[in-house]
């Protein structure tokens, strides 16, 4: 028996992801009304439209995003974003998550999900504020081991002081490893157990793109008990 687990937050008319990032326009290329003048007597459509910035909600860094030369979403293969098998390291509570965190883990070729619990501030000041991050030693102990992937729902998978440095992301997209930022949900998932998708469209010459991230979720494998 297996179960799907949504991983990704909303996306709605002028949220703000990230101060300073304007949030999405929605909007509509065709009304239903005025598609009645374009189809048959009772045949209607509605077109919408949307602009935004490519980091909004849930979304997914390329290394493109750090490096010019690396792959963009339309390089980036399929292996590396969906059907991955996950694991979930927990620091719920934590300022940011350490090299103790990863002790006895295999990481290799998985999708490391950090669970920090800060998504339950998203849409709120308390947000962008204080928010818990990926250590700069366990960002290198991560690049170095080859995981599939790497996700958080906090605010940035780095300490973020005005023009400060961006340790995680550099590792980790110079390793080829793509992250995702903004995820939720992360408690309603096993340590492991599980299997993640979070692709984005096939878009040429951009680093990062809001996904739909999700789990599914095998509940007739043996029980998983998290560190």
């Amino acid at each position: 028996m297996t179960r799907l687990v949504e991983l990704s937050h909303r996306i709605t008319e002028g949220m703000i992801t990230y101060p300073g990032v304007p949030g999405p326009r929605l909007g509509v290329h065709l009304s239903r009304e005025a598609s009645r003048e374009v189809y048959a007597p009772g045949t209607e459509f509605h077109i919408g439209s949307v602009e935004l910035v490519a980091n909004t909600g849930t979304y997914l860094d390329t290394p493109y995003h750090r490096y010019p030369q690396g792959p963009d979403l339309s390089g980036m293969p399929l292996e590396s974003l969906a059907d991955l098998p996950g694991l979930v390291v927990r620091a719920e509570g934590a300022p940011s998550v350490g090299l103790d965190r990863f002790a006895g883990l295999d990481v290799r070729g998985r999708a490391v999900l950090l669970h920090t619990g800060w998504d339950r501030h998203f849409g709120t000041e308390a947000y962008f504020h204080g928010h818990p991050y990926l250590e700069p030693e366990a960002a290198r102990w991560l690049a170095e081991r080859g995981p599939a992937l790497v996700g958080i729902d906090s605010l940035n998978i780095d300490d973020t002081p005005p023009r400060g440095e961006r340790p995680a992301h550099t590792l980790l997209l110079a390793a080829g490893i793509p992250i995702v930022e903004h995820m939720t949900g992360l408690a309603a998932l096993p340590g492991s157990g599980f299997r993640l998708h979070a692709a984005p469209p096939l878009l040429a010459g951009l680093g990062t793109f809001p996904v739909r991230a999700y789990a599914v979720v095998d509940d007739s494998a043996s029980p998983v008990v998290d560190d």
